[in-house]
């Protein structure tokens, strides 16, 4: 079996890796909302109720992925009705962009604060994989959603949205002590990044594909 057809639609959105996804997805969600239990306490008590949505990053970009492989599980062709397909192109463009973003920046903050003098915990190598796995299935079944270019374009307003929120408010992930002296550079970096995350999101469904045929013509672009 070639590598080609290993990242084949046949083999990533067949029923057994898709509920292995599943389990691995669901409860990693539920976690990643415990994990930032305290922030949200604090954010609740001290700062206004509607910065809440803005501050479990991760767990949420982990929630719009876990929700689009669902989807692409139960329905893998794209509505008729342009409503529903136009929620699900929002939804898959949502996962991709904040997916790939948040399993990139948690690898790189972890990796820096460790150069700076952090120490990596057991934890935190959890976090690599974890976060990095999430990058690494954005990009791989990005190809098999159906969003579009205004799709994208929420997203993309979304996630920038959430940067300067994040960084306007200080409500950005608590990060390692070693850094606290690198807001600033931490907070260009992510806007940065999430740049990159469009820009791959939309080389992944549009760009140069990695197998044949895989694009479908019959797909209607939200």
């Amino acid at each position: 079996m070639t590598w080609r057809q290993w990242l084949s639609r046949e083999v990533l959105t067949h029923r057994s890796l898709m509920a292995i996804l599943m389990i691995c997805y669901i409860p990693g969600t539920i976690y990643g909302y415990y994990w930032y239990e305290n922030q949200l306490r604090e954010t609740w008590n001290s700062n206004p109720l509607w910065q809440l949505p803005f501050v479990p990053d991760s767990p949420t970009a982990s929630l719009f992925f876990a929700l689009a492989l669902l989807w692409l599980w139960l329905r893998p062709e794209p509505s008729v009705h342009p409503f529903v397909r136009g929620v699900r192109g929002v939804l898959e463009a949502l996962a991709v962009v904040t997916s790939l973003k948040y399993g990139i920046w948690a690898c790189a903050i972890i990796f820096l604060g460790a150069a700076q003098g952090d120490t990596i915990e057991p934890s935190s190598w959890m976090l690599v994989f974890s976060h990095g796995a999430m990058a690494i299935c954005a990009v791989l079944y990005g190809r098999f959603f159906h969003y579009g270019g205004i799709a994208i374009a929420v997203a993309a307003a979304w996630t920038f949205l959430n940067d300067s929120v994040d960084y306007g408010f200080d409500v950005y992930p608590y990060l390692p002590y070693e850094l606290k002296n690198d807001v600033t550079g931490i907070a260009w970096f992510t806007f940065l990044l999430t740049a990159f995350s469009v820009f791959v999101a939309t080389w992944a469904k549009f760009g140069p594909t990695w197998e044949r045929g895989l694009r479908i013509a019959e797909d209607k672009r939200f």
